[in-house]
């Protein structure tokens, strides 16, 4: 038996498809994958996530967008879909379609247990590449357990902020934003004590 060859896109096949998909998918040199739908406590967070971004955000520079805005990375080629974003400022779109977007300052990822190790493993060092990236969010789906991690001035990432439990709170230093973890995590069902 044979191998079958493998077929490669361009990246604007892919533009192409997606735009006329019925679902999202990454792209990475070449390859295109499917990305899964997301659980109820996934979906929970980010809506809640959304909310109160919106709440603290009113009147400033800078806007929230949930998942449904695709970003592109120039420097590794990676196209994806973040739960959460924040762009302050000026949008600086990839072309005249204005659906993907190229200077996110602030991207937070709500952890599925599918996805947890390529949002806090690969997908977080290709984040890294964006220039206009300044902080990074990761909250657990299954668990309260969120962190922020930070871009100081020499381009070194650290971990800025942290909780563990209900009552704790992590704080987006970029955009001057607090967020309890009682609001983060609202509403959520059958969350995992943190050990």
């Amino acid at each position: 038996m044979t191998a079958q060859p493998h077929k490669i896109y361009s990246e604007e096949e892919y533009l192409e498809m997606e735009r006329e998909a019925e679902y999202k998918s990454e792209y990475y040199r070449g390859e295109i994958f499917a990305m899964a739908g997301a659980g109820f406590n996934h979906n929970r967070i980010t809506e809640n996530l959304s909310g109160e971004f919106f709440i603290c955000l009113k009147g400033k520079s800078c806007n929230g967008y949930s998942s449904d805005l695709r970003i592109h990375i120039p420097e590794n080629g990676l196209y994806t879909y973040p739960d959460f974003l924040i762009i302050c400022g000026k949008n600086e779109f990839l072309d005249d379609k204005k659906d993907t977007i190229l200077n996110p300052v602030v991207i937070i990822e709500v952890l599925s247990p599918s996805t947890s190790g390529y949002d806090r493993g690969e997908k977080f060092h290709f984040y890294r590449s964006i220039p206009s990236l300044k902080e990074y969010g990761i909250v657990d789906s299954q668990s309260v357990s969120a962190e922020v991690w930070r871009k100081n001035e020499e381009n070194v990432w650290y971990l800025a902020s942290e909780a563990y439990d209900i009552n704790g709170f992590i704080r987006f230093q970029t955009v001057d934003v607090s967020l309890k973890m009682t609001e983060i995590y609202a509403d959520t069902e059958d969350l995992v004590p943190v050990v």
